[in-house]
């Protein structure tokens, strides 16, 4: 080890590239939470109302969740053991998949670990060199990620300009095609027009990969997502969801086609080449499926707290976004300003996290505000009061 006390050269450039992000307003904290996930919590040592997680329907800390996951515990153990394709694929897992697919209305489905991985699993299995990708500037970086992965043509149009997407599937030459988008877009919370980009990639002839990490659990009939709620059903349709936000557990799912499942089983990296996800999970969320199929009065109560703070928040200087999902995006600009906002908030005790760029354009910060069936409405009138009183 050497005894320098000066940082190798390597190190220097890192220490400076450090101390950019933190005077450009970009450098990134983690902050320690004690407790479960809830609308209170303690962070830091501190207590904070909070508006800063993706647990919409508010079942994170759900008892029956909790039962199913020691139930899962105490017979499956704590690890799957192995990927799979080798010997980690268990009854849970099997269970799950049937019963995501009965619930979503599709032919079959894929979990994985995580949304990201599943991501990263669907785009370079389907395409490759000579193929194309065709996706919306404003994409989860995961799909952004996947689409280079794939090594296939990566074209970007403006966020939901479906004229320009058309433009670019028009001149494509591509031997395969394929439309990514978010359906719920995650720092935004608008909804994709999904109806049209199915028209367009029947047209083109491309298959069509929603993510519906944010939509899944909250929209649709019972819950069923996006596409649901659109009514769509096609076979080009590939649908990505998520089950650590609404769902409340961990995990991921992909459903469509059987034979385009099939394929994924076969083809997809992060599918074969990763150890499986703990049983008990699989377990738990049979019951968070149930929860979200009877969950209606749930999402009445976040749709009636969306309403409640777009209405007490108009008058602010500060723009919402147009959303009518639980992503209430509060924009403010410049990443400094958005910062001073978030710690005044923290100030009084309710949490709210600013998001700068790279996660939003430049000159876009702003403070996201997530809404839960497990907020109150006083708790919304609470950050609505003291957003004002910033203003």
């Amino acid at each position: 080890m050497s005894s320098s006390a000066e940082s190798p050269p390597a190190l220097a450039a890192l220490e400076a590239e450090l101390s950019a992000l933190t005077r450009d307003g970009l450098r990134r904290t983690r902050r320690v939470v004690d407790g479960p996930c809830s609308p209170e919590l303690e962070i830091d040592g501190k207590r904070y109302l909070a508006f800063a997680s993706n647990d919409y329907l508010g079942l994170a800390n759900h008892p029956d969740l909790i039962a199913a996951a020691q139930e899962g515990a105490a017979r499956y153990g704590v690890g799957s053991g192995a990927s799979h394709l080798v010997s980690g694929h268990s009854r849970a897992h099997q269970m799950l998949e049937t019963r995501l697919a009965a619930f979503l209305g599709l032919p079959r489905v894929l979990t994985f670990s995580t949304g990201y991985m599943a991501n990263l699993a669907v785009i370079p299995a389907l395409l490759g060199r000579h193929d194309a990708v065709f996706a919306d500037r404003l994409n989860h970086a995961c799909l952004v990620d996947a689409a280079i992965l794939s090594r296939a043509d990566h074209h970007r149009y403006p966020h939901l300009d479906l004229a320009a997407l058309e433009r670019q599937l028009a001149q494509s030459t591509a031997r395969r095609k394929l439309i990514a988008t978010d359906a719920v877009f995650s720092m935004d919370g608008d909804i994709a027009p999904l109806p049209e980009l199915l028209r367009l990639a029947e047209t083109y002839d491309a298959w069509l990969l929603a993510d519906d990490a944010h939509g899944f659990g909250v929209l649709g009939p019972q819950g069923r997502g996006s596409a649901a709620h659109f009514g769509l059903d096609s076979p080009r349709l590939i649908l990505m969801g998520t089950l650590g936000k609404a769902a409340g557990v961990a995990g991921a799912f992909v459903a469509g086609h059987a034979t385009m499942i099939e394929w994924l089983l076969q083809r997809a990296r992060p599918y074969i080449f990763t150890t499986a996800a703990p049983p008990l999970l699989a377990h738990a969320l049979l019951i968070a499926i149930d929860l979200i199929e009877q969950g209606d009065a749930r999402r009445a109560h976040l749709m009636a707290l969306i309403g409640r703070l777009r209405a007490g928040l108009d008058a602010a200087c500060w723009p919402l976004r147009a959303s009518s999902t639980a992503i209430q995006p509060l924009v403010i600009g410049d990443n400094h300003e958005t910062l001073r906002v978030c710690a005044a908030l923290d100030a009084q005790g309710i949490r709210v996290p600013a998001i700068r760029p790279p996660t939003v354009p430049t000159g876009e910060a702003r403070l996201r505000v997530s809404l839960s069936a497990a907020h109150s409405p006083q708790q919304v009138d609470r950050l609505v009061a003291a957003i004002l009183a910033l203003t």
